[in-house]
């Protein structure tokens, strides 16, 4: 073959010049568009056959380790930062377990956290995130539906941990799953229902197989399944699974719970110490119960622990401990124009006072500051001001004039 024939054909598919898009020269041959985008897809899919999580090799962290972690960024639920670090630690345990000679097989065991808005729910998760060798998903449960109807099938949960894993089905299989807002799934009475709760009761049913393990066919892309569909089969016996909610109004329900009980003298003193400000520290799945839980789904998420509500210190805190914290936020994004940020300790005492009037927990920190800051954060790069300090009379004002501050607690 002449030299001439070889400068026009791809020497990978042969296709002659005039046949492809772009023929690109190479020293002693060339490739074509068609076989260069072969080539990467290829390339794609070993990149992610290799891109294995290093679930062997791990460095196994203790509770107390794991705890010192979550301290970085979450002020306060000490109790709370105690169970979610045992039992990440446990799955760890699991995952590295080797078979003794008593077969002794440990099992895991699912959490629930319990708390009010703006508490910590989410945010524990997502700093466990940071620091986990394991797949690791948020999923929202007020978007899943029974299977059949408008909305997400409970299968969408392993399809977000499948692309945590980059599509690596031994390592999904070891992962964590946090399902949020567990509590807008809960039945809508207590009497079971007698027409479809499809997403409810229905949803709690499809979650069933998921939190107890069992083998499930997931549609990698996620979407609807349908016949014509290549599914992938996950094993989620190995998977754990964390679940919070704010489960608004279910101090009432232990309130009532702890009422019924109270019969006679010695009762009497016992009710004496309940604190009544923190109803959540006397949770029990009965509780959940009522709230509208199914018991099967109880027994399926064995650790039932919650997050207390915050009060004027924590809230003091969370303003500026954290390493993200709200007001290293402002300082930094103030730095970046050349302004030192300051603020008086009674302007923090006033957003704390705020928040806690408002009853939005940590949320409530941020949409107040975010109200005292705009104007400052609108006038100062087009100022030539070296530093700003914000004082209490200067947060008042500021809250006094935005829509905020008529927000009330209801």
């Amino acid at each position: 073959m002449s030299n001439k024939a070889k400068l026009d054909k791809c020497s990978f598919c042969g296709r002659e010049k005039k046949e492809v898009t772009i023929l690109i020269a190479g020293i002693d041959g060339h490739i074509c568009d068609r076989c260069a985008d072969q080539a990467h897809t290829i390339i794609q899919e070993e990149v992610k056959k290799e891109s294995t999580f290093d679930l062997e090799g791990m460095k196994l962290l203790k509770p107390k380790e794991i705890k010192k972690f979550l301290d970085q960024y979450v002020i306060g639920q000490d109790q709370a930062k105690k169970i979610l670090s045992v039992s990440v630690y446990n799955h760890y345990k699991r995952l590295t377990q080797f078979v003794d000679d008593d077969e002794t097989e440990i099992e895991k065991s699912n959490i629930i956290l319990v708390g009010e808005t703006g508490t910590g729910k989410t945010l524990l998760a997502r700093t466990i995130a940071k620091m986990l060798h394991v797949p690791f998903t948020i999923v929202d449960a007020t978007v899943l539906t029974e299977a059949g109807y408008v909305g997400e099938d409970i299968e969408s949960l392993l399809t977000r941990l499948l692309q945590a894993a980059d599509y690596n089905l031994e390592a999904a299989e070891k992962g964590i799953v946090f399902i949020d807002e567990i509590d807008k799934i809960a039945r809508k009475s207590d009497n079971p229902s007698i027409t479809r709760d499809v997403s409810g009761e229905g949803v709690q049913q499809g979650l069933l197989k998921l939190l107890e393990g069992s083998i499930v066919n997931v549609p990698p892309q996620g979407g609807r399944k349908h016949p014509e569909q290549k599914l992938i089969p996950v094993n989620t016996k190995n998977i754990l699974f964390v679940c919070g909610g704010a489960f608004d109004g279910i101090e009432r329900k232990i309130a009532n719970r702890l009422n019924t009980k109270v019969i006679g003298y010695s009762a009497a003193k016992e009710a004496d110490r309940i604190e009544r400000e923190n109803l959540l520290q006397y949770i029990s799945p009965q509780d959940l119960k009522s709230f509208g839980l199914i018991p099967e789904i109880i027994g399926r998420l064995p650790v039932l622990t919650y997050l207390a509500p915050l009060d004027k210190e924590a809230l003091r805190n969370i303003l500026t401990e954290p390493k993200n914290s709200v007001i290293k936020q402002y300082k930094k994004l103030f730095q970046l124009d050349g302004i030192k940020l300051e603020f008086e300790e009674d302007a923090f005492q006033y957003i704390v006072e705020k928040a806690i009037e408002f009853k939005l927990g940590a949320r409530g920190l941020r949409s107040i500051c975010e109200n005292i800051m705009n104007d400052a954060m609108f006038d100062s790069p087009s100022e030539s001001i070296e530093s700003l300090i914000i004082t209490h009379e200067y947060a008042r004002n500021k809250l006094s004039h935005s829509g905020i501050n008529r927000l009330k607690a209801s």
